[in-house]
Order: structure tokens, then C-alpha cells, then sequence
């Protein structure tokens, strides 16, 4: 059975998994801060939890398209107290983070797994994560949050971002990170426009060719926005049917802000191919 390891949680890869957000920023683009609060972030994660989440994903910092960058101190203030409440709940928890002392911090307060924006580009992290054992998500973005949907230009966005991940991978198990330890995020949405991001969806597959599990982020995005002209808030069924489709791709692991729609989206996508190598036999 493969496995996807988070610290000491061995995640099955058998059916897609969950992946829960946690937004704990003043300025997120998805949930206006309503979780800022330690008690309130907290109380969503449970939700989530509730929900069937199998990783809850903290984040402390806002990488939406323009944001500006937060202190280290800042950071930490945010993200460890909850971390700190979470790992308690016999949950992986996963933290959101570019940043090598947030990175420490976290695992030292109970994170099992690090979700990098940057792809681990930092030597500093690659050293961290390599020694915690934790389970690491590396992610593709072209340019930083602050430029990066400032005119993006792929010749071929799939090949390219493929050999960016490979090759962030294969730096990752260079510094003692196993390969069963990584997960690869192509980046919808980071430093790409909506015919990038469409052609990436449609490519999944060929992620998956690099043998390592793959993190689809498309909830509630702009390439949402864009084909359905809805609102943030309005986002769900879009959100829903990119993540089905991302599924039917080959992906893994679904970062989502629905995890209870998702939920039943996976639901019914397994009752339907049950069926059919039912009726196949």
C-alpha cells in the first residue's frame, strides 16, 4: 500500500485525502479573517475535522496575489498557539510556511508536515525538514506572492512545472528528506493566468508520472472567479467540480476550504466506480 508519511502518521494514498484550511490571517482573500483568534481558528479546525478532514493546514501568512510579507515574529504569533492546540487532536497538521524559523517552530510545537509556497528553494528549510522527518509539500510559483501575477509566461507551463518539482524533489532527498516524505503542489494560481492554470489541470497526469503524490489547491481561487464570475464566497461548486476533475487526474491530496462538500463529492465519485468494476465483473 503506498503511503504518504506526515511524522508518525502513515496517510494511505489508496483514496484521496482531505486537506483541510486554516486561515489564522487578518487579510486572507478566502475568509476575510474570520478565524484570526486562537479559540476561533480552533473551533474551525474541529469543524473541519468533523467534517472528515484527513490534515488540517494552518497558514499565519496571506500569499494571495500582492500580499505583502509578514514578520517572522508576526508569524509565529499567529500560527504556534494554534499548532500548539492541534496536534493534541491526533490529527496531522500541516503548516503553511516560506519561512525556515516558522518552519522550526512549528514542528518543535507539533507539526507533522510543512507546506512550502517557495518549493523548499531556502537551504535553511531543506535542513530543517530533512531532520524533523516530517512530511513536506513542495510547491511551484513562479516569482513571489508580491509579482507574481504580474504578466506570468510559460512556453509550456506543464513540462516546466514538472521539472521544477522534480528537481525541488530531488534536492529535498539530496538533503536526507525520503521520497516517501514529499508531495508536489503544481501552484493554480501562483504566478499563472487562467489558460495556465486550465492546461495545468488538464496535465495532472503527468505530474503524477513523478512518482510522488500530488497536492491540488484550487478552492475558492480567481480561476473560479474567473469562468463562473462568482464571488469569493460563492465559490463552492466550482471549487467542488475542479477538485473532481483534478481527481479524475490522478491527484491525491485535495486542499480545500469545503471539506464537508468535498466530502460527498469523493462519495459519490467512489459509489460510481465501485459500480462500474461491479457491473465489470
Amino acid at each position: 500500500m503506498r503511503v504518504f508519511q506526515c511524522g508518525r502518521y502513515s496517510l494511505s494514498l489508496a483514496k484521496p485525502l482531505v486537506m483541510g484550511i486554516v486561515n489564522v490571517t487578518p487579510d486572507s482573500f478566502s475568509d476575510g479573517g474570520r478565524y484570526h483568534s486562537v479559540e476561533r481558528a480552533v473551533a474551525h479546525a474541529q469543524d473541519l475535522i468533523d467534517a472528515g478532514a484527513d490534515i488540517l493546514d494552518v497558514g499565519g501568512e496571506s500569499t494571495r496575489p500582492g500580499a505583502a510579507p509578514v514578520s517572522v515574529e508576526e508569524e509565529l504569533a499567529r500560527v504556534i498557539p494554534v499548532v500548539e492546540q492541534l496536534a493534541s487532536l491526533n490529527m496531522p497538521v500541516s503548516v503553511d510556511t516560506r519561512k525556515p524559523e516558522v518552519m522550526a517552530a512549528a514542528i518543535a510545537a507539533g507539526a507533522s508536515m510543512i507546506n512550502d509556497v517557495t518549493g523548499f528553494s531556502d537551504p535553511k528549510a531543506q535542513a530543517i525538514v530533512a531532520e524533523a522527518e516530517v512530511g513536506v509539500c513542495v510547491m511551484h510559483m513562479q516569482g513571489t506572492p508580491e509579482t507574481m501575477q504580474k504578466n506570468p509566461h510559460y512556453h509550456d507551463v506543464v513540462a516546466e512545472v514538472s521539472d521544477y518539482l522534480a528537481n525541488q524533489a530531488e534536492i529535498l532527498k539530496t538533503a536526507g528528506v525520503e521520497a516517501h516524505r514529499i508531495a508536489i503542489d503544481p501552484g493554480f494560481g501562483f504566478g499563472k493566468t487562467l489558460t495556465h492554470n486550465l492546461q495545468l489541470l488538464r496535465g495532472i497526469k503527468q505530474l503524477c508520472e513523478l512518482g510522488y503524490p500530488v497536492l491540488i489547491g484550487v478552492s475558492r481561487k480567481s480561476m473560479i472567479g474567473q469562468i463562473t464570475g462568482r464571488t469569493v464566497t460563492e465559490r463552492m461548486v466550482g471549487s467542488v467540480v475542479a477538485a473532481l476533475l483534478a481527481v479524475q487526474q490522478g491527484a491525491h491530496i485535495l486542499r480545500v476550504h469545503d471539506v464537508a462538500q468535498t466530502r460527498d463529492m469523493l462519495a459519490v465519485w467512489h459509489a460510481y466506480h465501485d459500480s462500474l468494476e461491479c457491473h465489470e465483473s
